[in-house]
């Protein structure tokens, strides 16, 4: 190849790379302007849901689907505590993401694999604020490039929105069974009483069956879901509510 081609190759290797740069930048933006408009609006639905709306759309049996929006505070304090005590304890001081609990479930991990007889997760280290941002825009797969972008969102959704904002739209759009989301249509499914009314052993029940609540909707009486309330239970007033 001589030196004309190399340079054509370089130029067009340059335009790919900067056009894919681009490209890149201007997904950020549109992340960005997306977050920063749910600080007011209240989103009628997300990625996740609209993922699962269509999988439930090919299956031959009536479809459930029920979802409602409820504000902040007409859900019950105890659920809220129930969900951080769970979910994410230092929901209120880390910044998106808890590295110590990270390194705790990669410890727990090696120590303790889900087995058939104990039906508990494999913990991820999660907080409420990363698994708000990949229910919210992004899809199911599960690559480096992926838990990279879910890391960007995490901080956007920090930067841009207050905590309590935060735990609002993730206890509007956690999804709590199959065709199941946020914490009204879970309150009324499982209980038959309003998201306001629920008393501490109601929300702790509800707080562990996530974030795998397809399995425990199937089983909601297994000892692990019965243990593991009782343990949230008597963590709950210890939690800060934003």
């Amino acid at each position: 190849m001589n030196t004309a081609r190399l340079h054509r190759a370089a130029r067009a290797l340059w335009r790919g790379a900067l056009l894919l740069g681009l490209g890149l930048l201007a997904l950020q933006l549109s992340f960005l302007v997306r977050i920063a408009a749910m600080a007011v609006v209240d989103l009628r639905s997300t990625t996740f849901q609209r993922s699962e709306a269509w999988r439930l759309a090919g299956v031959e049996r009536p479809l459930r689907w029920s979802h409602e929006w409820v504000d902040y505070e007409s859900i019950s304090p105890h659920l809220r505590r129930a969900v951080l005590a769970s979910e994410d304890a230092g929901f209120v001081d880390h910044k998106g993401v808890d590295w110590d609990s990270v390194e705790r479930a990669w410890q727990a991990n090696l120590r303790r694999p889900a087995t058939v007889r104990n039906p508990g997760r494999l913990r991820g280290g999660s907080t409420i604020t990363q698994q708000l941002a990949k229910n919210l825009l992004l899809s199911g797969e599960r690559t480096i490039s992926r838990k990279g972008q879910e890391l960007l969102l995490t901080w956007m959704l920090e930067a841009l929105l207050s905590k309590r904002r935060i735990l609002e739209l993730y206890l509007n759009h956690v999804e709590w069974g199959e065709g199941l989301f946020g914490a009204k249509a879970a309150a009324r499914h499982y209980f038959r009483t309003d998201v306001s009314e629920l008393g501490p052993e109601q929300a702790a029940r509800l707080a562990v069956m996530l974030p795998a609540p397809k399995r425990f909707e199937r089983r909601p009486g297994s000892e692990y879901l019965v243990a593991r309330s009782a343990t949230i239970l008597a963590r709950m007033p210890a939690v800060t509510l934003p």
